[in-house]
């Protein structure tokens, strides 16, 4: 178990450096990935006899993130005590050969530490590799360009794109069919022999609805019409009488 380590001396890092394994490392479930980073802690301790894992942070390709001795305790990664007084040490768990690229959820990861040592240890804005002061290819080509480039933290995927209709397009001067029981109202209406209208009729008009509701109307106004018709016969017959 680690026995503790040496704190930083200063209150502030310059800034982070970025790690890989260097041996060979093949991807696993994440739920073998702890076992992984207590092996490489018991490297550090049994094989280096340090007191505890030598990074500050590990990152998983699953874009989880291992605290190693975290913000206060000097890690023991970067080369020498100089160094390892100056920067924050972030491991990513990809190797020299097998897996040499990090995934995308591991840049997240690494990303959310780089961000997590500034916000909180505190670092600088400084950002480099191992190898920058070292005499190391760590942490690999494809960690360094990404570190170079500014660590950037990783677009999310484009929304995939609509299928395309497989109907085809309708255009207003296509005709539509009519439910069977319109005809059934306007029998003698030969515009609705086949039992179709053209689209912007049925959507200008909403056709069968507005169609009968202005037929109702038209009947409830002629039956008005006769009953004034009746009311004034009636009066004028009253007048008469009387």
């Amino acid at each position: 178990m680690p026995n503790g380590a040496t704190l930083y001396s200063g209150t502030r890092r310059r800034g982070v450096k970025l790690h890989y394994l260097g041996t060979a490392y093949s991807d696993r479930s994440h739920d073998k990935c702890d076992d992984y980073v207590r092996q490489i802690q018991t490297q550090h301790m049994d094989g280096n006899g340090w007191s505890d894992i030598g990074y500050s942070f590990v990152v998983c390709t699953h874009g989880y993130v291992y605290e190693g001795r975290g913000l206060h305790r000097r890690n023991s990664a970067n080369g020498n005590t100089s160094l390892n007084e100056q920067d924050y040490a972030v491991l990513l768990m990809v190797g020299s050969s097998g897996l040499t690229k990090p995934t995308t959820a591991q840049l997240d990861g690494a990303r959310d530490a780089i961000e997590y040592c500034r916000e909180k240890g505190p670092a600088g804005t400084w950002l480099g590799g191992h190898r920058d002061g070292y005499a190391t290819s760590c942490p690999g080509d494809a960690i360094y360009a990404w570190v170079k480039a500014g660590a950037p933290r990783p677009a999310a995927p484009a929304p995939a794109a609509p299928k395309p209709s497989t109907e085809a397009e309708m255009k207003l001067s296509d005709h539509i069919k009519l439910g069977d029981w319109i005809p059934k109202y306007w029998p003698n209406d030969k515009g609705l022999q086949d039992k179709q209208i053209p689209v912007d009729v049925a959507l200008g008009s909403g056709y069968a609805h507005s169609r009968k509701s202005a037929e109702n109307t038209v009947a409830i106004l002629a039956e008005l019409k006769a009953l004034r018709t009746e009311v004034a016969q009636l009066r004028a017959a009253i007048t008469k009488e009387s």
